[in-house]
């Protein structure tokens, strides 16, 4: 299962969501693809926006600065995250 766990200015995504085999797992594709294109859009807009860390099945960002396109764009990641967990319920935990 993916858990995504948001805190503070902190999100951390961790595990693999084990609806399909490592490499065609398509709920794992499409929370990845979510969330890195995000930061690059943040990070785009604003290169000293946030921070992230990441390895096989773990990311972690850390928020910088807020804005209100900062502000919108982290939304609507987890707008994103929201209706894929609808989608996959047993697969993807959002706290």
């Amino acid at each position: 299962m993916i858990k995504i766990i948001s805190k503070n200015d902190n999100i951390k995504i961790e595990g693999h969501s084990g609806y399909s085999e490592y490499g065609s797992d398509i709920v794992c594709a499409s929370v990845s693809t979510v969330a890195i294109t995000t930061i690059d859009a943040i990070l785009k807009y604003d290169e000293g926006a946030l921070k992230y860390d990441k390895e096989d099945g773990y990311l972690n960002i850390d928020i910088l600065k807020h804005d209100r396109i900062i502000d919108l764009l982290i939304d609507n990641m987890f707008d994103m995250f929201k209706d894929l967990q609808g989608q996959y319920k047993e697969y993807i935990k959002i706290n």
